[in-house]
């Protein structure tokens, strides 16, 4: 695909997101960015793009509720006709003992991880094939990825996200030709906002081969080989600095 003036929906992502965002916009394409509640980095990824004359929708949404979710891919539609690449990046990343587990917090999360991808890509399939095709390129982990859980109190983040990696198999196929569908497993990319104390840096940096935090800009690579590819579909990549070998 040339990536030059088509239109990119980004759902979430937060810092991750916004350095995707900047990435694209960069390469002369127009934005659609949802955010619940990172409306800073939301605002500053729309004043970098439209400084570089790329238009920008932004849409205050929550994932997790259906009218929301159904109201997005018709905003996208009217405001620009078309729809080139969905890259599916929200995630919500909270820790629960299964004694905190409920039906309503399994539900919350497998919400929030893995149905908004599956419903907005079967959304957006249908407006892409009216231009001809286009990408999709969902959020999986590196946990996920590797075959096996590495944390506790992760459970429906986990599923979720081993979820992604069987969806993006599936609408590979059932896409195919005209779309392309792949995931991201990203691994230790960015510190927690909170931070991090100097013994859990460590620990992070001694479980990764490649002795370091990966940063954003590995993401957005990553991001920009699977959408200019005209022949990866169905493919989940760590960026992980080799995490999963440990």
């Amino acid at each position: 695909m040339d990536l030059k003036d088509k239109v990119v929906l980004i759902t979430g992502g937060a810092r991750i997101g916004k350095a995707v965002a900047q990435a694209l916009a960069e390469r002369g394409n127009h934005l659609v960015l949802t955010y619940r509640k990172s409306k800073k980095s939301a605002d500053e990824a729309a004043s970098y793009a439209r400084s570089r004359g790329r238009e920008v929708l932004l849409i205050k949404t929550d994932l997790t509720l259906n009218r929301d979710l159904a109201d997005i891919i018709p905003k996208v539609k009217r405001r620009f006709g078309r729809l080139d690449i969905l890259i599916n990046m929200a995630s919500v990343y909270e820790a629960r003992s299964l004694t905190k587990l409920g039906f309503k917090e399994w539900d919350r999360d497998i919400n929030a991880n893995l149905r908004h991808a599956y419903y907005l890509s079967l959304q957006a399939a249908h407006l892409m094939n009216r231009t001809g095709g286009g990408r999709i390129i969902n959020f999986s982990d590196w946990t996920a990825q590797s075959g096996r859980p590495r944390y506790r109190n992760l459970l429906p983040y986990y599923v979720a996200k081993s979820g992604i990696v069987g969806l993006t198999e599936g609408l590979a196929l059932e896409l195919a030709p005209k779309i392309l569908v792949n995931a991201i497993a990203p691994g230790p990319i960015l510190p927690p906002r909170s931070g991090v104390g100097r013994k859990e840096n460590q620990e992070v940096i001694q479980n990764t081969p490649l002795k370091k935090w990966g940063g954003a800009g590995e993401i957005s690579k990553a991001v920009l080989f699977l959408i200019e590819t005209d022949f990866v579909t169905g493919e989940c990549i760590r960026v992980d600095g080799g995490r999963h070998l440990y």
